[in-house]
């Protein structure tokens, strides 16, 4: 009755009127006082406050028992002190029961009875249970003697997790009738924002909610486990007490399983003050980019706030807090691809090359093709996973600025387009709703990270298991064929193609960007070379147009392919994707084969000025060198109305930089020329044409197009100059024919522009042609300069005037034949 009258007080402190009904039922299950002999909760590795198991450290030795006995007795009475916080916490949980039960029966109760066995179902129970247990633990923890046994003691507690089970099935109605109440009834408001508890036995008492009360059970179902685990890991071979929790732990590890495959929302959910339940909605490990430096971190994002943490790794991981930015008032600005320094790019190179044998060796190992000692493997492992860390840390290149309306900042990088876009997107999403801002006790909710997460690795080869599935290994084809359904036809479109290798993701591809099109059809062949590759990403991705106020690429749709190693081997297979509403058509082809180290083609040169176009065309496996296709699909974008496009020349200087970047890299030059002026684009462009060692068509073709210049009947012209353009090399006839089409889409603008057909002739003429040093052959004629002018401005001309040119070929089709024959296939 002491414990009642204390509730009783307690509920009269807000007002809350109580009547005694001698009828009730008040056993009283609050008698028993908590002893402090032991470690500190707050101490303790099973302290609430933490999540993660005990470490002592890698010195034990398995031949040691006695050292393993006194660790065994460090971590009983870190058990045992836990053990006491958690009754602490259940009783603070039912101190007020007892008192509403008596209010139920006046004209203003605050709960129904109803109500009240469904908040406090089982709780007396679980009270009872872990009294008993604690009580049982520390009478023989008093005796002092090393080998006392406990494992009966353990077992009895798994033996009644059906308490737990009825806890947990019931724990949804709890907290919604928590809710309820607290929205109708001030009074069990104020009551349940105000719940007490001593901590560590003390006279210090912990203010908590009813809610977070009711979680701790929930949280304790895991920490028995762990409990288990930990006490059998110090617990010697031969002590009696072994097989008692050996099978107490697999008890406990099944209902654990059973529990979380049953509700796995539970498991996502942190309770916080005034009843709110922050819920994880995405976790990854990304780059934090802080003064220049990258550290590896794994970003928690809940429903109101993003959390940065740092796993420790070791015998025992856990997370210690980096940072964290609330979501209302967060802005998120994408900013400009980063570009690693050459040296370290080069180092870059060497850690690929080195993870790559380090694979290959791991992978003859595990086909038994190479026999090696356990300890040989365990270096190699531990090799490979220096090395993946480090190239996991430095080759995002895709940064994410987070501002808050605090005044805080951070920066984070991703690997991927697609990555970048679903963090983007769920932000965005929790942003705009209506979350209520409430501080976070960092602490605890960091160490919550440990059982909250759903990504528990970065993506590494190393933490494979040696069962688990390589993915494809060779060259993935993969052919772009149409998009339909369109909800804007006037937009600028290209599809992104991104493949994993070993779960790590990177833009491997890109399509053409097409504009203005209804049924974009691209047509488009890319053979990627794959190593551990399970997933191909697609995004269909809408860059800004000239009169658009948004100056960043826009994702329209996305989507994740599984690539199954049997179904594409050695055969096309064709299928259509849905990218949100928009459909896309897609061929995929795998051919398995060994891989050269990563680096190795890279060695050979990749500047593409001042390079044979022939050269730069086999080099990028295509039929149109990409700084041609990029520069004109560039200046289609933003200069078609540009008055004296390709007349008017660009800033010196960013033209060299372009210049320099395409050099260098693809990337880099790609995200150059959305940010220079487009006048700098059609510079670069003209540059290129015209530093070509051999002109885009040959001297050797000079003097039959001259020729054909002279013919009177404009048809017999017309039919010479296509027989012409058809002997050309593959390269630079189709070069030449996709340069023409991009000519004649700017001289259509020629009113806004004021670039007719003849001014871009004049420009383009004596860079695509140039006559022989020397004349061909005793017949070959001799032109002076102002006739070479004349010829170079006329033979565009009249090309850009032919009404019958074949299209350009922009790809290479190696299997062409196939394609066809497929495609006839189709219904």
């Amino acid at each position: 009755m002491e414990v009642f009258n204390e509730a009783v007080e307690y509920l009269l402190g807000y007002g809350i009127p109580v009547v005694e009904d001698d009828q009730m039922d008040l056993e009283d299950v609050f008698d028993g006082e908590c002893d402090n002999g032991f470690l500190s909760a707050i101490d303790s590795p099973f302290s609430p406050v933490r999540t993660e198991s005990a470490d002592f450290g890698d010195g034990l030795g398995e031949g040691d028992p006695e050292k393993m006995l006194e660790r065994r007795a460090l971590v009983l009475k870190s058990i045992l002190s836990s053990e006491q916080q958690y009754l602490s916490e259940l009783e603070a949980m039912l101190m007020p029961m007892k008192a509403l039960k008596a209010t139920a029966c006046t004209s203003q109760p605050v709960l129904t009875n109803q109500q009240i066995r469904t908040v406090f179902f089982q709780a007396p129970e679980l009270l009872a249970l872990h009294r008993e247990f604690h009580e049982g633990l520390r009478e023989r923890l008093q005796q002092g003697d090393p080998h006392q046994g406990v494992g009966d003691l353990f077992q009895k507690v798994v033996n009644q997790l059906g308490v737990y089970r009825g806890f947990i099935d019931n724990y949804e109605s709890a907290i919604a009738t928590v809710h309820k109440c607290t929205q109708t009834d001030d009074r069990f408001k104020t009551l349940a924002e105000n719940m007490m508890s001593s901590k560590d036995g003390s006279n210090c008492r912990t203010k908590y909610t009813l809610e977070a009360l009711l979680y701790k059970p929930l949280d304790r179902v895991t920490k028995t486990t762990l409990v288990l685990h930990d006490l059998l890991k110090h617990t010697p071979e031969d002590h009696p007490d072994r097989p008692l929790l050996q099978e107490a732990l697999r008890i406990s590890s099944s209902f654990l399983s059973g529990v979380n495959e049953e509700v796995p929302h539970k498991k996502s959910a942190v309770t916080i003050s005034k009843g709110t339940i922050r819920q994880l909605v995405k976790d990854g490990f990304l780059v934090d980019l802080s003064d220049g430096t990258r550290n590896l971190r794994h970003v928690f994002l809940f429903t109101d706030l993003i959390l940065c943490a740092k796993l420790k790794a070791g015998r025992q991981p856990q997370y210690r807090f980096v940072w964290y930015l609330p979501l209302p008032g967060l802005s998120l600005i994408p900013g400009p691809e980063c570009q690693l320094p050459p040296d370290t790019q080069c180092r870059m190179d060497q850690m690929k090359q080195k993870a790559f044998r380090l694979r290959q060796e791991i992978q003859l190992q595990r086909k038994g093709s190479r026999v090696l000692s356990t300890r040989t493997i365990d270096r190699a492992r531990k090799k490979l996973l220096d090395c993946e860390l480090w190239i996991l840390s430095h080759s995002p290149s895709l940064p994410l600025e987070l501002h808050s309306r605090c005044g805080k900042s951070h920066t984070v990088l991703l690997s991927s387009v697609y990555e970048l876009s679903e963090w983007r997107d769920h932000v965005e999403r929790l942003r705009g709703e209506s979350c209520e801002r409430v501080s976070p006790d960092l602490l605890n909710l960091t160490n919550s990270c440990f059982k909250l997460r759903t990504t528990h690795h970065p993506p590494l080869y190393s933490t494979l298991e040696d069962s688990s599935d390589l993915g494809l290994c060779g060259t993935l084809c993969v052919v772009i064929h149409r998009a339909t359904q369109l909800q804007q036809p006037e937009i600028d479109l290209s599809i992104f193609l991104e493949v994993d290798s070993f779960g790590y993701f990177e833009n491997k591809a890109q399509t053409r960007v097409l504009m203005g099109v209804l049924t974009p059809s691209w047509e488009e062949e890319f053979s990627l070379q794959v190593d551990g590759a399970h997933d191909l990403r697609l995004l269909c991705v809408q860059q800004p147009g000239r009169e658009d106020s948004w100056t960043e690429d826009r994702v329209l749709g996305k989507t994740t392919v599984q690539l199954d190693a049997k179904a594409l081997l050695n055969k096309w297979k064709r299928s259509v994707v849905s990218l949100h509403q928009i459909e896309l058509s897609l061929s995929l082809k795998y051919t398995e084969h060994s891989l050269q180290p990563p680096g190795i083609s890279s060695t050979q040169s990749s500047e593409v000025f001042n390079i044979h176009i022939e050269t730069v065309a086999e080099r990028e496996g295509v039929l149109v060198p990409h700084i041609v296709r990029f520069c004109a699909e560039e200046v289609e974008r933003r200069g078609l109305q540009e008055v004296g496009i390709y007349r008017i020349s660009g800033v010196a200087t960013e033209v060299q930089a372009l210049r320099t970047a395409f050099n260098t890299n693809l990337r880099d030059a790609l995200v150059r020329l959305k940010a220079v002026d487009v006048n700098a684009v059609s510079g670069t462009l003209k540059l290129y044409l015209r530093e070509l060692p051999e002109p885009l068509l040959p001297p050797q073709y000079f003097q039959a197009l001259a020729a054909a210049l002279v013919i009177a009947d404009p048809l017999e012209k017309e039919h010479r100059l296509v027989s012409v353009l058809q002997s050309l090399p593959s390269v630079n006839r189709n070069t030449f024919l996709f340069l023409l089409e991009h000519l004649r889409r700017v001289s259509q603008n020629q009113e806004v522009n004021k670039m007719t057909a003849q001014n871009l002739a004049t420009v383009f003429g004596p860079s695509l042609l140039r006559p022989p040093e020397e004349p061909l052959g005793d017949s070959g004629l001799c032109v002076d300069i102002s006739q070479e002018i004349v010829v170079q401005v006329q033979v565009v001309l009249c090309y850009l005037q032919c009404i019958n040119l074949p299209a350009p070929q922009i790809k290479l089709q190696r299997h062409s034949a196939e394609l066809e024959e497929m495609t006839q296939q189709e219904p």
